[in-house]
């Protein structure tokens, strides 16, 4: 690479810093090229970018963007830009299952670094959608009981006046 190609490559991984506030470093060595082309359409598919870079120019782009806590970068390294952190984990969580020459060596998620064990366990967090159902869940079930209560004792309330109906029937 001449120097105009690098500085264009360190332009193109700030902007996407820039643009893509959580990043994940994965180490690819031993895959093959199919399994690479699997990870790849996986990251696609969840509107991911993954893209490999010298990790020179990937360290000259972090300082340039401001971002720390990714220092040290040794090593054939992968980095997978994302919007959303949970999703992104996940889907490297599920291909490092079949994949075990793959890893995950680190992470920053909106501004904070992470590493591979954090990552692992951000994948097993359930999604938005479904944090939101369960609040959803923990506020309807009080007031599903409250409701359940309050028709036991209307019915509680229509029997006792039918069984007072029916011994006035009886007495006249």
């Amino acid at each position: 690479m001449n120097r105009t190609e690098k500085a264009d490559v360190v332009t193109s991984v700030r902007e996407r810093l820039a643009r893509l506030p959580n990043v994940y470093l994965t180490d690819f060595t031993g895959l093959r090229v199919k399994q690479m082309t699997d990870l790849r359409r996986r990251l696609r598919a969840a509107g991911l970018e993954y893209v490999v870079v010298k990790n020179s120019l990937a360290q000259r782009a972090f300082a340039e963007a401001a971002v720390g806590g990714l220092d040290g970068l040794v090593g054939p390294t992968g980095f997978v830009f994302a919007a959303d952190a949970l999703a992104a984990a996940k889907v490297l969580a599920d291909f490092q299952k079949g994949a075990e020459a793959f890893t995950v060596k680190a992470g920053l998620v909106d501004g904070r670094p992470i590493t591979g064990e954090e990552v692992q366990r951000l994948a097993r967090l359930p999604s938005r959608t479904e944090l939101l159902s369960q609040l959803a869940g923990g506020l309807q079930a009080p007031l599903q009981g409250f409701l359940g209560a309050m028709n036991g004792l209307m019915y509680q309330w229509v029997g006792a006046l039918e069984a007072l109906r029916t011994q006035r029937a009886g007495a006249a």
